[in-house]
């Protein structure tokens, strides 16, 4: 547990570690990115605790700048000595480099949004606390003859950005998430819940989404792979949008050739139906005020009424276009590209009971797994579903079916999205921060293969 002093005297050696890189620095321009995290994680499985840890992490970025050239070098400690060997190290990396024409120089003072994404109680947030929560799931699916494992973490932030433009930027934020997977001899089920706030997170419901979720899929039959009508819920199509980000929402592919975005600016890539953003300061996802360079975050639509309108920058790929950055880079390193990590899809005006109601003949999917990447510029996914697949006719589930890969694209996909669901659900993105999602029900989607389980 971190109290408010440990917390105020983190702080402080945040502005210390600025102070000895500012003040020792030898380059024309100089950038310090501190991050310091306190992380706990409770795992379970075979419906008991069998791992509880708890971690205090530390990272110190340095990017040094002579000209145009630009190193950049790390260290996991806050003692004097490192950090000035960290610059040094950083300013001879950069002296190597040759001239890079694109770099911008490092950004310079801006004004920050309001973006709360920090919540005591997570801070505070025992094992104990932890442990209840899992004694919920696990004793609910011993009481119905099922095996639960997953995983409740907590997690506080603090990070800092300072460079030698008078560039200063600095946050704290916070993260709870709760998953199980609750098990049979023939089928699973799955459940959970992520927010800023570990207050949010009920363990019970979470607990009776898997337990139910594993008795509805009991004893799944075979089913022919083939051209199905489709409902995906939150999980799913949450794992469709950061798909979609990792493939093409950054600007780096964009510009380079290599998005679904590429030459489409204005043209319409999916239904009318489905609009995507990212919003760093929506507290309805994880706010996050500023990037890894202490760039303002900026809202940005990505696909609005099915057209595609923009993608993310940072200072980089922005200066190539002569724009400004809206806030998106996840490093000092160019070849990273921006990202996407704050991102929304806007809901519909329909429910999962009127999804399933409407549909003729189709396959329910819970959630995907192992999704990879096929052809970027088609948005091209392959993957399996998991945790509940069921055969739709006339209206209603008849019946659990064997998990089925699939080969699509998310773009054809969400071209022929019929319904949208009212409510949506905030799921983690990567490590990196949150989507929030809904339901779709599809016309299209082509399942290529079965399996055996």
């Amino acid at each position: 547990m971190v109290g408010a002093k440990g917390k105020a005297l983190r702080s402080r050696d945040h502005a210390r570690v600025a102070d000895i890189v500012l003040n020792t620095s030898r380059a024309d321009q100089v950038e310090v990115a501190v991050e310091t995290a306190d992380i706990y994680l409770t795992r379970f499985a075979n419906s008991e605790i069998h791992q509880n840890t708890g971690e205090h992490t530390t990272e110190v970025v340095v990017r040094s700048v002579f000209g145009q050239k630009v190193g950049v070098a790390s260290t996991t400690s806050l003692d004097r000595g490192a950090v000035e060997e960290t610059v040094r190290r950083a300013e001879d990396i950069a002296k190597l480099q040759p001239e890079n024409p694109g770099f911008p120089g490092l950004p310079g003072p801006a004004e920050y949004g309001a973006a709360d994404g920090y919540c005591e109680e997570t801070a505070a947030c025992s094992p104990e606390q932890r442990a209840a929560g899992v004694a919920e799931i696990c004793g609910l699916a011993v009481k119905n003859g099922l095996v639960a494992s997953g995983s409740f973490s907590t997690a506080a932030r603090e990070a800092m950005v300072a460079n030698s433009r008078g560039l200063l930027a600095e946050m704290r934020f916070t993260r709870a998430n709760l998953l199980t997977v609750a098990m049979s001899t023939t089928g699973s089920g799955y459940g959970e819940q992520f927010s800023v706030c570990v207050g949010d997170i009920d363990p019970r419901q979470v607990a009776e989404e898997a337990v139910e979720g594993c008795l509805a899929d009991a004893e799944p039959g075979d089913v022919e792979p083939g051209e199905y009508e489709a409902i995906f819920e939150e999980y799913a199509v949450a794992d469709m949008i950061q798909m979609l980000a990792y493939m093409g929402l950054g600007a780096l592919a964009f510009q380079e050739g290599r998005s679904f975005m590429s030459g489409n600016i204005g043209q319409k890539i999916t239904g009318g139906n489905i609009t995507i953003w990212d919003d760093g300061l929506d507290p309805a996802g994880v706010p996050l005020p500023f990037d890894v360079e202490g760039v303002p975050k900026q809202k940005v639509v990505l696909i609005e009424g099915g057209v595609a309108r923009g993608v993310v920058y940072d200072s980089y790929t922005a200066a190539r276009e002569g724009k400004q950055s809206t806030g998106h880079a996840i490093s000092p390193l160019p070849s990273a590209g921006p990202f996407a990590v704050n991102l929304f899809m806007a809901g519909g005006d329909s429910s999962l009971e009127e999804m399933i109601a409407a549909t003729k003949r189709g396959i329910y999917v819970k959630r995907l797994h192992y999704t990879n990447p096929v052809h970027p510029v088609k948005s091209l996914l392959t993957g399996m579903t998991r945790d509940g697949t069921f055969l739709v006719e006339n209206g209603r589930i008849v019946r659990p079916v064997k998990n089925l890969r699939f080969t699509e694209s998310i773009l054809g996909a969400l071209g022929s999205a019929e319904l949208v669901s009212r409510e949506t659900k905030l799921l983690p993105l990567y490590s990196l921060g949150g989507v929030r999602a809904p339901a779709v029900k599809v016309k299209r989607f082509t399942f290529t293969g079965v399996t055996e389980y």
